[in-house]
């Protein structure tokens, strides 16, 4: 059984994630801290776990991998979309994954790490996948407005923040979200989040977006 830790301050695509591994038969979901020192915590008392540890938490790298080879286990770096990792953190941490990656992708590359091997998502991967028509389908139904907020949703912003983001109001958000929710069957935004990362293609386009919001408010 692989045992996971899972520490991101982001909550949605935390609780994501811990949905998608969750339902494979080898994995279980022992920990999620939404901080440095709960991940601290989790890492000392679970030996021999996999650790998954977003950049956005500013790990100390070099600390941080010591204290998992003590301790049996291994990290793999959340990474944001158009983060770059300096080549000094790849080469300390047993495997690296964006935001972006997809259901599928995320629990190829956790059971990689928990067989030895190293695993490093490329980034911005453009590809196509035809098999997963369903996650083009959806993709080719929202509009470049909703996938925006698709994209900010799966960062786990609140709609307020949405809203601030994409200069208008909290109410338009959330007659938005309506709409998404019809063309993708989700009831809420957790499932929104859950939907989007299980599907590469809908994920990937989400991730674009996202970046656009991004270079729009830098």
């Amino acid at each position: 059984m692989n045992r996971i830790i899972l520490a991101d301050n982001q909550v949605i695509f935390r609780a994501g994630a811990a949905r998608v591994l969750a339902l494979e038969e080898d994995m279980r979901i022992v920990a999620q801290c939404e901080d440095l020192p709960k991940m601290w915590s989790a890492l000392e008392s679970l030996r021999g776990a996999i650790l998954l540890v977003a950049s956005s938490l500013h790990p100390e790298a070099q600390a941080l991998t010591e204290r998992a080879r003590i301790m049996g286990s291994r990290v793999i770096l959340i990474a944001e979309n158009t983060e770059q990792v300096p080549d000094e953190i790849l080469s300390l941490v047993d495997g690296v994954v964006c935001r972006n990656i997809g259901g599928i992708d995320l629990v190829d590359g956790v059971r990689r790490v928990a067989r030895g091997q190293r695993y490093m998502q490329r980034a911005n991967v453009t590809a196509i996948h035809s098999t997963d028509s369903v996650g083009t389908r959806v993709r080719d139904r929202l509009t470049p407005k909703e996938m925006q907020i698709v994209a900010l949703i799966v960062q786990g912003c609140k709609n307020k923040e949405i809203a601030l983001q994409l200069g208008t109001k909290e109410q338009v958000i959330k007659n938005y979200l309506r709409g998404i929710y019809d063309k993708t069957g989700v009831s809420d935004r957790l499932e929104l989040a859950l939907f989007t990362i299980h599907h590469r293609v809908l994920a990937e386009a989400a991730a674009k977006a996202g970046n656009l919001i991004e270079m729009k408010t830098a």
